[in-house]
C-alpha cells in the first residue's frame, strides 16, 4: 500500500462521509475476494497500535502492510537487544582505547605501563557499531516518513553525530591513530540517550527546569562574591598572627579566597576554613556561622526545594503526553476493528467484535499475565460489540498490578500431617525463623568483638564452627518443612523464601566443604591451609552470607518494607535517571582524560611532585591521593565520583591547580554543579515521590481493606504519577488521529 494510501476509512453507504472512490482502504472492500486481505489488514495495524500504547510509543509511522512488518521487526527483542548491546560495545571501548585501563592500579607510583590494542582494532569494532547505528537511523527516518523526519530534531542530531563521528573516525584512520583529540568520543552517549525516550523525557524536563535552577545559582554566585569580599576586606592580616593565618591560607587573594567559601558552602573544609581566626577572637566565628547559615542550609536546600517542584511539574507534563499516545494507540486499535451493528450502518451502532479484539491480543506483544487478564474480560463479553469506552476500559489493565496468585496447598490426609501444615506454614513460625537468625547474627558479632585483637591463624573458632553448624542444620530443616507444608511450587512462589533457600543451599555446600577439608571441630582448632581457601576464609565467607541472610526480617516489619519497596522500585525506574548520570559522567571523564592526562607524576619526579616529607598536611601529596588521576577513562571515573561525594574536594581542586593551571577549579566546579547540585538533588526528588506515594497508597488501601499488609507496586515511572493525569478527552484523541500523517479516518 502506498503512503498516501488511507489507512482507516469505512464504507458507510449514505452517510455522506464516505472515503473518495479511488484510494482503497484496509476495510473499504467488505465482500468479495480482498474481505480477507482487508481484514489482515486491520488486524495487522491493530496489533500495531496495542503494541504502541503498552510501550506508550508514538503512532506517527507508515502503516501499510510492509511498514508494519518491518516496524514489529524492528522493535522485536532480538533487533531491541542488538542495538543495546551495540550501544553498551561502543561505550565501552573508552576502557580499552588508548589510554587504556588496563592496569592493576591506577596509582601514578606503581602503574605499570598500560597495554594498548594497535591502530585498527578498536576502530573495526567502533566502525561495525557506526553502521548498525546507521542501520537504525536509516530505518526509524523511513518509518517516520520523510516530513515527519524533517520536524524531529533527536533523528536530525542522530544524522549529525553519525557524520561526524563517521568523519573524526576516518580522520583517525588516515593518521594511523596518532591523533591527539577524537572528538567523536563526547558523541558515543548520544547514541544511549536516543534510544531511551525516558531519558528524552528526562533531559528535555532538566532543560526546562533550567531557568529556575538558575535563578538561585545567580543568588548563591552573589552570596559567595559579597562574603567573598567581606573576608577579604576583614582578614587583612594587619592585627594579628590569627588574621594573617588565615590570610595567607584561605583569603590569599580574590580566586583562593572564592574557592575556599565555595568549598565551604559545601561543608568540606569545615571547621578548618575559620579555625586560624576563631582561635585568636571567637568572634569571627560569626563571618562563617553566618556564611554557611544563608548557603548551606537556607538557598542550597531552597536550590533543593525549586528543582523538585519544578522538575516534578514538568515531568508531569511530559508524562501526560505519554499518557495520551497510550489512549491515542488504543483508540486507533478501536477504530481500525470497529464494525457496524448488525443491519446498521451508522457509525453510533458501531463496535468492536470480542472475537476480532482476541485474535489481535493473540498476536500482540505483551506482558503475559497482562495479556491473560484482558483475553478473560473480553470472553466475558459473549458476542456484544464492545464500545469504545468498553474497549479503552479493558487496557486499563496495564495500569494495575497483576497480582500472583500462589498455588495451593497439599492436602494430607492424616490429622498429625494436617496439623503439622498447619503449624510449619503459619506466619509465626517465620516469626520463630527471623528470631533464630537474629540469634545467629548476635553470636557472629560477640565473636567479632572477643577476637577483634587476635590474628586469624592464632584464633580458636571451636565455638564459632559449631554454633554454625546448628544454625545452618536449623535453616535446612526450616527450609524443609516449609516445602513440606507449602508444597515446592507454592515454596519457590515466594520471592523470600527462593532467597532464603538459596542461601541455605550455598551455606550446607560451604560447610559441607569445610567439615570435608578440615574435618570436625574440635578444641584447638587451628588447622594449616588447605585447598584454595584457609579456614579462617571459609568461616568468614559463611558469616557473610548468614549476615546477607538477616535481610529476611524485612517483609516482616511493615515500615522497613515500604522503605525497602521504595528502594527495589527506585531500582527498577532509575533507568532513566541513571542513564543521565551515564551520559554527564562519560562526557566530563573523555573531557578530563583531555584535560588532565599526565599531569600527576610520581612524587620526586618534579618540582611540582615532592616528597611526603616537605609536603603541607591535608594536601593531595600527603594523603596519597595518588590513584585519582585522569590517566584513564576507568580512573576518570572514579575520580570524578570522589569529587561528587564533595568529602575533601579542595584538595582536588588545589592539587589540579598546581599540577595544571589555576583555570582547572572551572572544570571542578561544573562537575559539582552538574552532579551534586542537579542531579543529586533530581535523584533526592525522585525518592521523596515514590516513597509518598506509596506512603499515601499504603494509608488509603489500609483505610478501605483494614489490611494494613497490603501494598502497592509501581512498574514504570508513568504509573508513579498515574492517579495524578489527566485522561485524554475523546474530542481531543479524534482529532489527533484525523491528523495522523500516515492514517485518514473517513466517517
Amino acid at each position: 500500500m502506498a503512503e498516501s494510501d488511507p489507512l482507516l476509512s469505512r464504507a458507510r453507504g449514505d452517510s455522506g462521509r464516505d472515503c473518495p472512490a479511488d484510494l482503497p482502504a484496509c476495510r473499504s472492500v467488505l465482500v468479495g475476494p480482498g474481505a480477507t486481505a482487508g481484514w489482515d489488514l486491520c488486524f495487522d495495524q491493530a496489533v500495531v497500535f496495542i503494541e504502541d500504547a503498552v510501550q506508550y510509543r508514538s503512532i506517527n509511522h507508515r502503516m501499510d502492510a510492509w511498514s508494519m512488518r518491518l516496524y514489529r521487526w524492528y522493535y522485536s527483542g532480538v533487533c531491541q537487544w542488538v542495538l543495546s548491546f551495540t550501544i553498551f560495545l561502543i561505550l565501552s571501548l573508552a576502557f580499552v582505547e588508548t589510554p587504556s585501563s588496563f592496569t592493576r592500579t591506577s596509582d601514578v607510583r606503581y602503574r605499570a605501563a598500560p597495554w594498548n590494542p594497535p591502530c585498527g582494532l578498536t576502530e573495526s569494532v567502533e566502525g561495525l557499531c557506526l553502521l548498525v547505528f546507521a542501520a537504525d537511523l536509516s530505518v526509524k527516518s523511513y518509518l517516520v516518513g520523510w516530513a515527519q523526519f524533517r520536524r524531529n530534531l533527536w533523528l536530525l542530531d542522530y544524522l549529525v553525530v553519525l557524520a561526524v563521528s563517521l568523519t573524526d573516525w576516518t580522520v583517525s584512520l588516515s593518521l594511523a591513530c596518532q591523533e591527539h583529540l577524537r572528538v567523536r568520543r563526547l558523541f558515543r552517549p548520544f547514541f544511549l540517550l536516543q534510544n531511551s525516550s525516558m531519558m528524552k523525557k528526562t533531559l528535555k524536563c532538566i532543560r526546562w527546569s533550567l531557568p529556575e535552577m538558575a535563578s538561585v545559582v545567580l543568588l548563591l554566585a552573589l552570596h559567595l562574591c559579597v562574603f567573598t569580599m567581606l573576608g577579604m576586606l576583614l582578614f587583612t592580616g594587619e592585627k594579628d598572627d590569627g588574621q594573617d593565618k588565615e590570610r595567607l591560607t584561605y583569603f590569599r587573594n580574590l580566586p583562593e579566597a572564592l574557592t575556599s567559601l565555595l568549598v565551604l558552602l559545601t561543608t568540606a573544609n569545615n571547621p578548618d576554613v575559620m579555625v586560624p581566626a576563631y582561635s585568636k577572637n571567637r568572634a569571627y566565628a560569626i563571618f562563617f556561622i553566618i556564611f554557611t547559615l544563608i548557603g548551606s542550609l537556607f538557598l542550597m536546600n531552597l536550590l533543593t526545594a525549586i528543582i523538585y517542584n519544578q522538575f516534578r511539574g514538568y515531568l508531569m507534563k511530559s508524562l501526560q503526553a505519554s499518557l495520551v499516545r497510550k489512549r491515542l494507540g488504543t483508540r486507533a486499535a478501536y477504530e481500525v476493528l470497529c464494525a457496524p451493528a448488525e443491519g446498521g450502518a451508522h457509525p453510533r451502532g458501531a463496535g468492536v467484535r470480542p472475537q476480532d479484539l482476541l485474535h489481535v491480543l493473540k498476536k500482540a506483544q505483551m506482558g503475559g499475565a497482562y495479556k491473560q487478564a484482558i483475553m478473560e474480560k473480553v470472553q466475558s463479553y459473549d458476542d456484544s460489540l464492545l464500545s469504545a469506552h468498553e474497549f479503552q476500559k479493558l487496557f486499563n489493565e496495564l495500569d494495575k498490578k497483576v497480582t500472583k496468585e500462589h498455588p495451593p496447598r497439599p492436602e494430607y490426609r492424616s490429622p498429625f500431617l494436617q496439623s503439622a501444615q498447619f503449624l510449619f506454614g503459619h506466619r509465626y513460625f517465620n516469626y520463630l525463623g527471623n528470631l533464630i537468625v537474629l540469634g545467629n547474627l548476635v553470636s557472629i558479632c560477640v565473636f567479632l568483638v572477643i577476637d577483634a585483637d587476635v590474628l586469624p591463624r592464632d584464633r580458636d573458632d571451636f565455638v564459632l564452627g559449631i554454633l554454625n553448624c546448628v544454625f545452618i542444620l536449623y535453616y535446612l530443616a526450616e527450609m524443609l518443612l516449609k516445602v513440606f507444608a507449602l508444597g515446592l511450587r507454592g515454596y519457590l512462589s515466594y520471592p523470600s523464601n527462593v532467597f532464603d533457600g538459596l542461601l541455605t543451599v550455598i551455606l550446607l555446600v560451604l560447610e559441607i566443604s569445610t567439615l570435608a577439608v578440615y574435618r570436625f571441630p574440635h578444641p584447638g582448632w587451628k588447622p594449616e591451609m588447605q585447598g584454595l581457601l584457609s579456614l579462617w576464609d571459609m568461616a568468614r565467607l559463611v558469616n557473610m552470607l548468614i549476615v546477607f541472610r538477616f535481610l529476611r526480617i524485612v517483609p516482616s516489619m511493615k515500615l522497613m518494607a515500604v522503605v525497602a519497596s521504595t528502594i527495589l522500585d527506585l531500582i527498577k525506574n532509575m533507568r532513566a535517571f541513571g542513564g543521565i548520570l551515564v551520559v554527564v559522567y562519560y562526557v566530563f571523564a573523555i573531557i578530563g582524560i583531555n584535560l588532565f592526562q599526565g599531569i600527576i607524576v610520581p612524587p620526586g619526579n618534579s618540582s611540582l611532585a615532592p616528597d611526603n616529607s616537605s609536603v603541607a598536611c591535608g594536601s593531595y601529596e600527603q594523603l596519597e591521593y595518588w590513584a585519582n588521576n585522569f590517566d584513564d577513562f576507568a580512573a576518570a571515573l572514579v575520580t570524578l565520583w570522589n569529587v561528587m561525594v564533595v568529602n575533601n574536594w579542595q584538595v582536588f581542586l588545589d592539587a589540579y591547580r598546581r599540577y595544571s593551571s589555576p583555570w582547572s577549579k572551572i572544570y571542578f566546579v561544573l562537575w559539582w554543579l552538574v552532579s551534586s547540585v542537579i542531579w543529586v538533588n533530581l535523584f533526592l526528588a525522585l525518592i521523596l515521590e515514590n516513597f509518598l506515594h506509596k506512603w499515601d497508597r499504603r494509608g488509603r488501601l489500609q483505610s478501605l481493606s483494614g489490611d494494613p499488609e497490603t501494598t502497592y507496586e509501581m512498574s514504570s515511572v508513568e504509573l508513579l504519577f498515574r492517579d495524578i493525569l489527566e485522561e485524554p478527552t475523546e474530542e481531543e484523541l479524534m482529532e489527533k488521529l484525523k491528523h495522523h500523517p500516515h492514517l485518514r479516518l473517513c466517517r
